[in-house]
């Protein structure tokens, strides 16, 4: 008689064995008369080697997940608070160069142009590395591009600490540039290689490293900005320097982990280094089922080779696939999240509080969507990709309202910031629980091995495009105000 414990070592349920664990079939005869303390034993290794379900997150799958997302997506959290405390010290700067050029000071529209410009040319620099992601992946999978992107990070951070001494607020711009284009490829690749390493079961768990890292990126550079450590006018250059930091640890860590198994079993043909990476990050020597389960999808798509944008775009069968993709990276960036880590201290200086608390408060912020980020990721595989988004855009609706109604008649009662402070709070850990990352795990889900980069790489222009909208023209929506 096949036990519970049987039936789970056999990897498969068959309609055949249900029927058969009620009667003594021919089959089922032979099958006992060979149940020896040995198979026994060795069925109970073999379940111990593959329990559905219930496997351990393994060192080699968590290393990816975290040194992957460091050098990657951390890197885009912390551009996105990195200009925040030094704001007006690079304002500062920028006059005086103007000044040194030109012998008079700048305008108070060039002024306001030039620092939108510096902040919203970080999107643009992510649009050109999303488009660049199908053919990058192509030519160096998903690993490899990884750490060549690292290139970009590192001369970012040379042009933008170097700026002040050469007296050039130009390598300040284009630093921001290119640390964007280092965010653009990052945050298209990542994604895609996370989903690809990790089982079905913890697929959303380790997908959320993107999230997380990049909450822990924000916070990291709101740390770093207090006036105390790299917030002053003498060393806000070295919080850009920061930059390489990140970069070069996932140089040091990303060449002793393996590929996307599917990438090298679908894409190179290579079934021997793709088993050696299934094997390390599933920590099991037998992983013919996910072997099988790759080998299904490629036999799938056997007349289909990797798609371009157009092609996708084309393509009615993915057609609600691609909607779902856009229209949630989308509101990624315009729910308006990326303008309050933009200009957190300009909102919270308009809501009321003390010039001197401004770095102190902001942490705050960073420290909650951190903490929110890290819940999401434990909850997902239980809630739900679905709940989730459905739960943090309505919040977000419903605090994003009251903060509106708050900042109208916070000069007419004392305490009304502190309850727009509450707000800022309750928007952003309503966007860290689900909005923050569940639409980069969407794409890679959604999206079989042939349609994915072009996928990423679509979603991926309706993210940054939306992001450059945010940031250019949110400082002139103040000014109107």
């Amino acid at each position: 008689m096949d036990t519970p414990q049987k039936d789970k070592s056999s990897g498969m349920d068959t309609p055949q064995k249900d029927k058969s664990s009620g009667m003594d079939t021919p089959q089922k005869d032979k099958s006992s008369d060979m149940d020896t303390p040995q198979k026994d034993e060795a069925a109970e290794q073999s379940a111990s080697d593959n329990p559905p379900g219930k496997q351990p997150v393994t060192s080699c799958l968590l290393s990816a997940a975290f040194f992957g997302a460091l050098g990657s997506s951390f890197l885009y959290g912390y551009n996105l608070s990195v200009v925040n405390a030094p704001a007006l010290y690079i304002q500062h700067f920028y006059n005086q160069t103007w000044m040194e050029r030109y012998g008079q000071p700048v305008g108070a529209e060039t002024s306001t142009l030039l620092w939108s410009i510096t902040v919203s040319i970080f999107s643009i620099g992510g649009l050109c590395g999303a488009l660049t992601v199908s053919w990058l992946i192509k030519i160096l999978g998903r690993k490899g591009t990884l750490m060549v992107n690292n290139v970009f990070a590192v001369t970012a951070a040379l042009l933008l600490s170097l700026g002040e001494l050469a007296r050039s607020f130009e390598m300040l711009i284009i630093g921001r540039f290119i640390i964007g284009v280092d965010s653009g490829i990052a945050l298209s690749v990542l994604p895609m290689y996370l989903g690809e390493i990790s089982p079905r079961y913890i697929r959303g768990f380790i997908g959320q490293f993107n999230s997380i890292l990049i909450c822990l990126g924000v916070f990291t550079g709101q740390v770093l900005g207090l006036p105390e450590l790299l917030g002053q006018e003498s060393r806000w250059n070295y919080l850009f320097s920061f930059l390489a930091l990140p970069a070069l640890l996932q140089l040091c860590v990303m060449p002793f982990l393996p590929e996307s198994p599917r990438f090298l079993l679908i894409e190179r043909r290579d079934e021997a280094a793709a088993q050696r990476a299934f094997q390390r990050f599933l920590g099991k020597k037998d992983v013919s089922v996910e072997l099988e389960e790759v080998h299904a999808e490629a036999r799938a798509q056997e007349s289909l080779h990797t798609v371009s944008a157009w092609q996708l775009l084309k393509k009615r069968a993915v057609r609600w696939q691609l909607i779902t993709a856009m229209v949630t990276m989308a509101c990624y960036q315009l729910c308006g999240l990326n303008a309050i880590w933009y200009y957190t201290n300009g909102i919270l200086r308009e809501a009321g509080f003390a010039e001197n608390l401004l770095p102190y408060i902001t942490l705050s912020t960073g420290a909650v969507e951190t903490l929110a980020a890290i819940v999401s990721g434990l909850v997902i595989e239980r809630i739900g990709r679905k709940p989730l988004l459905i739960f943090g855009f309505s919040a977000m609706a419903v605090f994003f309202s009251l903060l509106t109604l708050f900042l109208n008649f916070q000069d007419s009662v004392s305490w009304m910031p502190y309850l727009s402070f509450a707000c800022i709070l309750a928007v952003i850990a309503s966007f860290c629980s689900g909005p923050g990352g569940i639409p980069f795990i969407l794409t890679g889900e959604l999206f079989e091995q042939a349609y994915r980069p072009a996928a990423f790489m679509i979603a991926g222009t309706i993210n940054w495009l939306a992001n450059f909208a945010v940031g250019l023209l949110f400082p002139f929506i103040q000014g109107l105000n």
